[in-house]
């Protein structure tokens, strides 16, 4: 190649195949973790009357442990984002099985909560000591290359996992320096956990190739709503967090106070509809099940408690979960198929609350299908454009304006 010498060539090789290397790991990873959370999650809907009770006390024994031998483990996806911006130079291995055990007894449980947060994390520990192990390395970007491939390996979405691992960290900054090993890792943990067996969400919307004004017009308004509803989200998640630190400054009787409240509510709120991962909503958003109108709020509400408090998990399936029943709850209002709007709602409320603006077109079009993009372009770029900069990441960095 023109322009580069034979030590720079070697370099990129090395780094590319580390990059496999990366992808297969956490793909696997991703997998079995995906899988056991599956079969934890259908067997929490079977037993949830008499684990739903003890989902408070469940959290405080793992806090406890996670305190006393998970050292910076408890900071979390904080602890990614600080690894990415050079600010700690060590992601300790133990986050990896703490993050892990701790989302599978979420859901055991029955905690209002996602799974992502997990894959970001064992895809960037991961990625960061493999980058440790060869001086010379650049092991701050590895934590985006991991990242892609934590949550490619998870969703089988790989273009979305390259452009929100690139996007998320500093907004308005997108690593083009480590595009080439990101999107190898990305795709390599892609179909490693397909390979697998991990399965993937998918629906194919059939659409009409015309974007008439009206209709345009109906778009922009829906990106509006659905960029408020991630601001809303992203600002819930925060106030919520700093209220429950505030009155509940010890982290063993917060988990277990607020894990107690919680499994009431998720009691009163329909029996357990809201509880878990909300794969249950986005179902019955596109396959013509009962949608409320306040399912996404509620979803919101005890999505934010149950991660606010401190069990594990994310925030990016339940944001699927609110922008879908948004969606299917405001499709007879603007006169639009359900599984369209419902569709729109899940990438832009998602792109919204993560304040990030190419992923979300990206996991709509990988999930519903490339015909989509012009929708999805208008929605999330509306979208976008309304969210204030707010970011669920309290740790997300803007880049300043020129």
């Amino acid at each position: 190649m023109r322009g580069y010498s034979l030590e720079k060539m070697k370099h990129v090789g090395l780094v590319l195949i580390l990059s496999v290397l990366i992808g297969l790991s956490v793909g696997a990873l991703d997998a079995g973790f995906g899988r056991v959370l599956d079969y934890i999650s259908i067997f929490f809907h079977q037993h949830k009357h008499l684990l739903l009770p003890f989902l408070g006390f469940a959290g405080m024994l793992f806090v406890h442990i996670q305190l006393k031998y998970g050292k910076d483990s408890h900071l979390g996806i904080g602890l990614i984002f600080k690894a990415g911006y050079g600010e700690v130079s060590k992601v300790p291995k133990r986050l990896v099985p703490f993050a892990i055990c701790g989302t599978w007894l979420t859901h055991l449980f029955g905690g209002s909560a996602g799974r992502e947060g997990v894959a970001v994390q064992i895809g960037a520990t991961v990625a960061h000591a493999f980058g440790r192990q060869f001086q010379g390395m650049n092991y701050k970007r590895f934590i985006v290359i991991g990242m892609a491939s934590g949550f490619a390996g998870l969703f089988q979405t790989p273009i979305a996992a390259i452009f929100f691992a690139m996007e998320v960290l500093v907004v308005g900054h997108l690593t083009y320096d480590v595009l080439l090993p990101t999107m190898v890792a990305s795709f390599t943990a892609s179909f490693t956990s397909e390979f697998l067996g991990l399965s993937k969400f998918s629906y194919h919307l059939v659409l009409d190739d015309r974007l008439p004004w009206f209709l345009i017009v109906r778009l922009v308004i829906l990106g509006i709503i659905f960029g408020l509803v991630g601001y809303l989200f992203s600002r819930t998640m925060r106030l919520t967090r700093l209220t429950l630190t505030n009155h509940f400054p010890n982290p063993v009787w917060r988990i277990g106070i607020v894990g107690i409240i919680v499994s009431v509510l998720l009691f009163v709120f329909h029996d357990g509809r809201y509880a878990s991962l909300g794969t249950n909503l986005i179902v019955d958003s596109f396959h013509g099940g009962t949608i409320y109108p306040y399912d996404w709020f509620l979803k919101m509400i005890l999505t934010a408690l149950t991660l606010a408090c401190g069990f594990q998990g994310g925030e990016v399936l339940p944001m699927f979960a609110i922008g879908s029943t948004l969606g299917a709850a405001l499709a007879g209002i603007f006169a639009l198929p359900v599984d369209f709007v419902a569709a729109l709602g899940f990438a832009s409320v998602f792109g919204s609350a993560t304040n990030t603006f190419l992923a979300p077109i990206f996991i709509g079009a990988e999930v519903f299908g490339f015909d989509a993009i012009p929708y999805f372009f208008i929605v999330c770029a509306i979208g976008y454009l309304c969210n204030g900069n707010r970011s669920i990441y309290s740790l997300q960095k803007i880049e300043k304006e020129f």
